[in-house]
This record gives C-alpha cells, sequence and structure tokens, in this order.
C-alpha cells in the first residue's frame, strides 16, 4: 500500500502526533531516538577526548622551570588509525546484522548493541594506558556492536512504520544521531576541562546502559506482540503495510537481484559518498578547528557541536515534507528520494568547496554548518529507501549499503592523516576538495538510477503475484 492509499486509513487515536505517548508507534520513534543518541555518544566522544589525551599540557617545575607533557605521544598518522579502527568492526556487522534480525528479533539486536558499545566505553580508560593498539581493539568490537543498528531499525521500522508517517519517523529516530554527536561535542569538552578525559567515557557508557534497561521494558518487535497497543492503532499499521497475516515468516531474500538491481547500486552509492563526508567531520570536526582554526579543546567541541544541533533540526523537516509531498500527489516517491538527495549533495559540494576555499573563521564554520545540516535531505532520500524498494529485505539492503558507507569511514580519516602531516591550513583545503568531488560523483549515480518504486524482485511483489495466481485459478474452478 501507498503513502496516499494508508494516509486515508485512522489509527483511532484522537490526539495530535506530537502527543507520542498516546501511539506506541511513535514511543518506538522516541525510543529509538534515544538509542541513536546514545551510540552516537560512545562513538564521537573519542573524537573529543583524543584532543585532550594527545595536547600539550605546559608544566612548571619547583625551580621554575617551564616543560610540557602529554598523556599519549600519538603521531597525526596514528590518531587517524585510532579514530577510523570503529569502522573495521562496524563493516563487519552489517550485512549478517540485517540477515540475523528476523531471526534473532531486531529490537533485541538494536539493544544489545547500544548496550555493548556502553560496557566497552567503560573500559576505553584503562586500556588507553595499555597503549593505542588496546584502543583500538576497543573501538573495532564497539564497531562490532554498533555495526547491527541501521540494518536492524530498519527491520523495525518495516514492520512498525506505515508508508504515510515513514518518512518522518525514520527520520526523527535518525535524529538522535545528531543530537548525540551535539551532546556529546559539548559535555565531552566540558567533563575533559572540569574532570578529566577518562570521565567522558565513564558518564556516557552509564547512560547507554540505563537507556537499554528501559529499551527492553518498553519495546517490542512487532505491534502484533505489544500488549499496550489499542486494536485500532494494530489494525490500521498491519492495514496500511498490508500485512493481516501475523508476524512475518522466515525470509529468503533474492540476493541475485538485490545486487544487481540499479536502484540498489544508487543507494549504495549516495551511502558511501554521503558518509565521506559525514565522518570526516564527525571525527575530525574538533581536529580541523584546532589545527586550522586555532580553537581550544572545549571551544572546538561547542563549535564542533552547531552543525549537528542544525542538522536534527532540519531531519524533522525533512521527514515532514517527504511524506507530505507524496501525500499530496505533488511528487512520486521516486521524485521526493531523487530530488531530496541530490538537493543534499550538490548543497553539500558548494559549501565545502567554499569553506576551504575561504579558510577564514566565521565564514568557514558557517559554510560547514550549512554543509552538514543539508545532509538531512540526502538521509530523507537515501536513508529511506531502501523500504521503498523492498520493505521485507530493507535490513539486508541496508546492511549492504552501509557497508560501503562504512568503508568511506575507515578510508576518510586515513586519508586525512595523511594529507595533513603538518596540520595546516591549506592541508586542510585538500580534505575539503575531495570529500566535495565524492558528493558530486554521488549525485549523478542517483539522479540516474535512483528508484522509489517496490521493484519486480521485492519479495512482497513476488507475494502479491502468487496470490493473484491463487485467485485467478479460483475463479477459473
Amino acid at each position: 500500500m501507498d503513502a496516499v492509499a494508508s494516509s486515508k486509513l485512522s489509527d483511532g487515536i484522537d490526539a495530535p502526533l506530537w502527543m507520542f505517548w498516546k501511539r506506541r508507534r511513535y514511543v518506538v520513534v522516541v525510543m529509538a531516538f534515544l538509542g541513536f543518541m546514545n551510540l552516537y555518544l560512545t562513538r564521537v566522544n573519542l573524537s573529543v577526548a583524543i584532543v585532550a589525551m594527545t595536547e600539550n599540557r605546559t608544566v612548571v617545575g619547583e625551580d621554575g622551570s617551564v616543560a610540557f607533557e602529554r598523556d599519549f605521544d600519538w603521531s597525526s598518522s596514528v590518531q587517524g588509525y585510532v579514530l577510523s579502527s570503529f569502522f573495521y568492526g562496524y563493516l563487519v556487522t552489517q550485512i549478517p546484522g540485517g540477515m540475523l534480525a528476523a531471526r534473532l528479533g531486531a529490537t533485541n539486536m538494536f539493544g544489545t548493541g547500544v548496550a555493548g558499545t556502553s560496557i566497552l566505553a567503560l573500559l576505553t580508560p584503562l586500556s588507553s594506558y595499555g597503549g593505542a593498539g588496546w584502543v583500538i581493539a576497543i573501538r573495532v568490537l564497539q564497531g562490532m556492536f554498533q555495526g547491527v543498528s541501521f540494518p536492524v531499525m530498519h527491520e523495525v521500522f518495516a514492520k512498525w512504520a506505515p508508508p504515510c508517517e515513514r518518512s518522518r519517523m525514520v527520520m526523527l529516530s535518525f535524529a538522535g544521531i545528531y543530537v548525540g554527536t551535539i551532546v556529546s561535542n559539548l559535555v565531552s569538552g566540558i567533563l575533559a576541562e572540569a574532570l578529566s578525559w577518562e570521565s567522558i567515557f565513564y558518564v556516557f557508557g552509564a547512560a547507554g546502559c540505563l537507556w537499554y534497561i528501559a529499551w527492553a521494558v518498553m519495546i517490542r518487535r512487532t505491534p502484533q506482540e505489544d500488549r499496550f497497543i489499542t486494536v485500532k492503532e494494530k489494525e490500521f499499521i498491519m492495514q496500511s503495510l498490508g500485512n493481516t497475516e501475523g508476524p512475518t515468516k522466515k525470509v529468503k531474500h533474492p540476493w541475485k537481484s538485490i545486487l544487481s538491481s540499479s536502484a540498489v547500486i544508487a543507494c549504495v552509492t549516495a551511502n558511501f559518498c554521503n558518509n565521506w563526508g559525514f565522518y570526516n567531520m564527525l571525527t575530525l570536526l574538533p581536529t580541523f578547528l584546532k589545527d586550522a582554526l586555532h580553537f581550544e579543546t572545549q571551544s572546538s567541541g561547542i563549535i564542533a557541536a552547531l552543525p549537528y544541533l542544525t542538522m536534527s533540526i532540519m531531519l524533522g523537516v525533512a521527514g515532514y515534507l517527504a511524506d507530505w509531498f507524496q501525500i499530496k500527489g505533488v511528487m512520486t516517491t521516486t521524485q521526493v528520494r531523487r530530488n531530496f538527495n541530490c538537493l543534499s549533495f550538490i548543497s553539500q559540494a558548494v559549501f565545502l568547496t567554499t569553506g576551504a576555499i575561504l579558510l577564514d573563521t566565521v565564514p568557514t564554520i558557517i559554510c560547514i554548518t550549512i554543509a552538514i545540516t543539508m545532509g538531512a535531505f540526502a538521509l530523507t532520500g537515501y536513508a529511506v529507501n531502501h523500504l521503498d524498494l523492498s520493505p521485507k529485505s530493507a535490513g539486508v539492503m541496508m546492511g549492504l549499503s552501509n557497508s560501503f558507507g562504512t568503508a568511506a569511514g575507515i578510508g576518510s580519516p586515513i586519508l586525512t592523516g595523511y594529507l595533513t602531516p603538518n596540520k595546516t591550513g591549506e592541508e586542510w583545503k585538500m580534505v575539503f576538495y575531495v570529500a566535495s568531488a565524492i558528493h558530486m560523483v554521488g549525485f549523478v549515480v542517483y539522479w540516474f538510477w535512483a528508484s522509489g518504486e517496490l521493484q519486480p524482485w521485492s519479495i512482497e511483489m513476488q507475494e502479491r503475484r502468487r496470490k493473484g495466481y491463487e485467485n485467478k485459478a479460483s475463479v477459473e474452478d
């Protein structure tokens, strides 16, 4: 059922959508938002902490002599490997996460991902004193726990999100990514200055453990299994999704068709291109602000949070507009995905290039902020697109797509480390030019190959054909 048709159904709840506690599907959204927030608290905190861990401190001796010391004497290239190590583990569990979600329960896997990452965050300070290798090992394990998050969340939304609300539900959940990034950048800098860099990991690790308890108690895999949902809301969700037969049985994914689909290749390419710039800024923006624009540790954390504040707001706007354009018939689903995604890519390329050319504090920060903010429209494009192509295979497709996005997360910090050995502004310009060029590649591929239609090879389409043949046979009999 498409967005226009599902919008004509009613969940029977006489309350505005902002009263999320009245609707169980929006309780899922809020808890998913907080889950993604905790994932990014523990993912991003090292980007600020590593600045404090490796910066020189002035030490005045008893005889009045002045010396400099730092906790860890890690070179720029070593820091690049430490920051990128998370993505090695993150890459490993993307596709398995999507495949196992239906068998083990997507909600169970998402909760375990947050809990495991949080426990490892609590162990990070101790591992740091063992050397960079131990930190890399911890980060690889954290990546493995977090690698399942996006694929399994697509499985959750395949069962909870009506087509007429799909974009906004996914985007509101993903807003937790950027709120987590904001809080991590802001609070990490404050904790490092007021207490110690170790406290960053203890505070955020504890927060994730508390979230897991709430998630396990409150959230169920499907509307059918939720004991608090109203009968009318459950029927609304199931009818909107065209599912009136209860929980989904074991799914056999059409891998050959998925891997050869131009629409899937468009999503994969867009994921890689968007994440190249996103992860580069996510992991290295505080370092850029310190090296090229000469901010202090706490200030760099505060300024680095600004783009993600504006993006978290824009996600809600972009998600609402995407649903509105489809419901009102202004654009088809394909047009929404293509136009939103490509608007984002060309905007990011323009503003990243402009910011690099100017390389002046205020104009450059404004350009970076606009570029990152426009990424919200890309997520409303390719990130939701998997659910359009085949809801029952959306998890594994997101796992495949995000594997390539993770490769970008691995490559971009390492390349940046080699491009900026002397940490000068001129060296950082090349980092921005590379990101802009990659966004333009994504623009071209997604514009020509993207689709928002249920694919002929999708499991749902195969089921429709089978039922059509069965109905035709029964009529002939």
